[in-house]
């Protein structure tokens, strides 16, 4: 029987580094950042966002309503700020509403 080390690891580390090893963080940050606008933006929000996309620190949204549209976008950097801390990390850095 072999002698286990006295090492403790958190599961979070073992996460983190499986998800390194293995390239999924982008995928993971893509489907946090879709729950964190669904969240942050609420229901009457959510309910006029026709698709959410996140690429490379880009969140591009697009809205079935233009007037939202307009409404949202004076407040783009109230909305980035507010996903990133939904997130725990700042990973969106620019927001695009179409």
């Amino acid at each position: 029987m072999s002698k286990r080390k006295n090492e403790f690891v958190s599961v979070k580390d073992v996460m983190q580094e499986m998800l390194q090893e293995n390239r999924l963080q982008k995928g993971i940050d893509q489907v946090n950042v879709k729950e964190a606008w669904e969240t942050v933006m609420g229901n009457g929000v959510y309910g006029y966002t026709d698709e959410v996309v996140f690429k490379n620190g880009t969140l591009l949204i697009r809205l079935s309503s233009a007037t939202l549209r307009e409404e949202l976008s004076y407040g783009k950097e109230k909305i980035i700020n507010m996903l990133n801390e939904k997130l725990g990390k700042t990973i969106i850095s620019k927001l695009k509403l179409l």
